[in-house]
């Protein structure tokens, strides 16, 4: 058992993009499938398909390639707070990810969204990772 799945779920994403495959199996929760859709609204993926009629639950993603240069959508994507240190933001220190480019992922009292939805709301929460 693993005690981040937030952290299993980015690193079964890179390592996916890393060997080049196209479709990668991660386990579900509330929170990954949250997260998916937010990848997805923002094309860092290509598609998703929440797998509940079997044990264990799961999440299929399709990963989005360039189809000229076969390059990844996601040239990086990493966890910005972890449980031994937990990393808060207010509305106004979020941090920006290429300078607007990119999306920081975070969680707050009216769930997970990203920076720039959070700024417009004027919440603050965990910053959760950064995908660019």
């Amino acid at each position: 058992m693993f005690t981040d799945p937030i952290s299993d779920y980015l690193t079964r994403l890179r390592n996916a993009i890393m060997a080049g495959h196209r479709v990668v199996e991660i386990p579900s929760s509330k929170m990954k499938q949250e997260l998916t859709k937010i990848l997805f609204e923002k094309g860092y993926i290509l598609n998703y398909k929440f797998e509940e009629d079997k044990f264990p639950k799961s999440i299929k993603i399709a990963i989005k390639y360039n189809p000229v240069s076969k390059l990844p959508a996601i040239t990086t994507i990493e966890r910005a707070s972890r449980p031994g240190l937990r990393k808060y933001e207010g509305h106004r220190d979020l941090p920006r990810v290429l300078n607007g480019l990119g999306v920081a992922v975070i969680s707050t009292s009216r769930g997970l969204m990203t920076d720039k939805e959070a700024r417009q709301q004027k919440i603050g929460g965990e910053v959760i990772c950064y995908v660019s």
